[in-house]
């Protein structure tokens, strides 16, 4: 593959990424569902979260599945189409454009939600491990204090430290480790809010629901 179809070729993907990624789950299953628009309630977050928050556990089920997989797809195709002298910058950077549309969707007027599940997805199919250490670590700080966020936050800070700390057993291509450090600011930056209310141990826990009126 010559430098010019690499470079066209990478940006087609980019973009198919990004569109993927623009599906959001949640807002369809909520116009399915209940004919609303679930960032006009609950919280306002277009995932699962808030899926869970305003129409409950199956529904959130569905649309985590969903939005992990959007990750998923978007880092396997590239994977398969990328030449082996990409050093995955394919994957990545399509990794990394599923995340972006799921957070500012093209279809929705770029209101969307915050990655999470995205995330999870792409990080997972990446670097399965550092993912997999991360997220047990995640899922413990959910389970004790109830706070998702939290874990989310974990999760996004923790991947790209097990990277550096496991490479020298998998010899991850260095775009890896750039590509979760990036994730990790956005997740950060992203949850801003939610960072703020558990400083001031006013965020929302798990399992507090939010009739289809109100909103946080």
């Amino acid at each position: 593959m010559g430098e010019g179809t690499m470079i066209i070729t990478l940006i087609l993907t980019i973009v198919f990424g990004y569109l993927l990624g623009s599906l959001s789950f949640s807002y369809i299953i909520a116009k399915k569902i209940k004919k609303v628009d679930i960032r006009q309630h609950g919280s306002g977050n277009a995932g699962a979260t808030n899926t869970l928050r305003v129409l409950g556990i199956g529904p959130a089920i569905a649309v985590l599945a969903l939005d992990v997989l959007k990750g998923i797809i978007a880092v396997l195709i590239a994977a398969l189409i990328a030449p082996e002298n990409s050093a995955g910058v394919f994957p990545a950077l399509t990794g990394l454009a599923a995340i972006l549309g799921h957070n500012w969707p093209i279809y929705y007027g770029f209101r969307g939600g915050k990655g999470v599940a995205t995330t999870i997805g792409v990080l997972a199919t990446l670097v399965f491990f550092p993912a997999l250490w991360a997220g047990i670590i995640a899922i413990l700080s959910i389970v004790f204090t109830k706070y998702v966020s939290l874990g989310s936050l974990l999760f996004a800070i923790l991947t790209p430290m097990f990277v550096f700390v496991l490479n020298a057993y998998y010899d991850y291509p260095s775009m890896y480790l750039y590509l979760s450090s990036i994730i990790a600011l956005l997740s950060i930056w992203r949850h801003r809010t939610n960072i703020s209310r558990l400083l001031t141990g006013t965020e929302s826990k798990i399992g507090k629901k939010s009739t289809i009126e109100s909103k946080e």
